[in-house]
């Protein structure tokens, strides 16, 4: 396993969209190889520090390798971006400049790994990105029922032909391979069809089931938004629409001063816009990127901007600062060299300045 086989997607409109700058603070929330982070830490030079998340304990060594170059300026801890708000207040950092979910599984995982991702590879159904978790895929294929596999299998891989394939699985009982999992499928639906592997979306429902990973996304989202200082990044790369459905309206949502339902006559629930919608549409990779990497091809990019509501403009902002000078000047802390008295001054011209306006 080499960092130099896993290709990150979308590098140049990631950075972009981050709009990295020096000394800025910034969290990869789903880490992988480590390519993105070394694309931000190279342009956060000098002085820009990241803070690196991710499940798979793999993924971690691999990026420490990666990323050695830049050891004073990391913090990489193996944990679940669900949890994101708690790891930041562990280790002191927040407020941040960007916050960036990748959320396809690297190169490394898919083709290095023998945890069962890939139907290309002959493994234990395995896919669990971090190994301490109890439920493995073989677990739900082999003790689920019919009617609950074709559910998971329509809902989490939108497969329509679900039932066939559950009917199959229970038929051919006990799997335990991805081998073994592969042929049951296309014996279930009569061989391969078209560009897309048929075994393709059942992988993808077990991958996200085990990892409860649509779950999670949602929760680290509401998580992310808290972290964020003014005009932060929030910066999202998703490979289905899934998870593309969750981030659009996690977004969508948080642009808006009002979500209550049409038919209400008058605003109820008091919601104010804490995001900017940066674009519109989604960005996707070039053609040539797509050929140089053909994982990226279902890639798609959104970025949204942190603003201050109105209650913040207002109410809260001398009580952030007291927040923020407690977070980075608090004596006796053992802050690692994470506080920084200069970004506290930074961070209040900023906040001056949107005030002003």
């Amino acid at each position: 396993m080499s960092a130099p086989t896993h290709i990150p997607v979308l590098v140049k409109e990631v950075i972009e969209a981050l709009a990295v700058q020096p000394g800025g603070r910034y969290i990869d929330c789903t880490l992988g190889g480590g390519g993105h982070a070394a694309a931000i830490l190279s342009r956060g030079l000098p002085g820009g520090q990241l803070l690196g998340i991710d499940a798979d304990p793999n993924a971690i060594k691999t990026a420490r390798a990666r990323l050695e170059a830049y050891k004073d300026s990391i913090l990489l801890v193996n944990e679940n971006s669900v949890n994101l708000q708690a790891i930041c207040i562990k280790y002191d950092f927040l407020p941040v400049h960007g916050i960036l979910f990748d959320l396809g599984l690297s190169s490394l995982q898919l083709n290095g790994d023998n945890r069962g991702f890939s139907f290309k590879r002959n493994a234990p159904l395995d896919m669990r990105l971090n190994p301490t978790q109890k439920v493995t895929a073989a677990d739900i294929i082999n003790t689920s029922s019919e009617g609950d596999l074709a559910h998971l299998i329509k809902a989490y891989g939108e497969e329509r032909r679900s039932r066939q394939i559950a009917r199959c699985i229970v038929k051919e009982r006990p799997i335990q391979t991805t081998l073994q999992l592969t042929k049951t499928i296309e014996h279930a639906i009569g061989g391969r069809r078209g560009k897309i592997h048929p075994a393709t979306k059942t992988f993808q429902a077990l991958r996200i089931a085990v990892n409860h990973e649509l779950e999670h996304l949602e929760a680290a989202l509401k998580q992310a938004i808290n972290l964020l200082g003014f005009e932060g990044r929030l910066v999202v790369i998703s490979y289905h629409s899934l998870e593309d459905r969750i981030v659009k309206r996690f977004m969508q949502q948080e642009a808006k001063d009002c979500i209550c339902p049409p038919s209400t006559p008058t605003c109820i629930c008091n919601h104010t816009a804490r995001l900017r919608l940066i674009k519109k549409r989604v960005v996707i990779p070039s053609p040539e990127e797509v050929k140089i990497n053909p994982r990226s091809r279902s890639a798609k990019l959104r970025v949204a901007e942190r603003i201050i509501t109105q209650d913040e403009h207002i109410t809260n902002r001398d009580e952030q600062y007291k927040v923020i000078e407690k977070s980075y000047l608090s004596e006796g802390a053992n802050n690692g060299g994470w506080r920084r008295p200069i970004m506290l001054k930074r961070l209040r011209q900023t906040f001056s300045a949107a005030y002003a306006r």
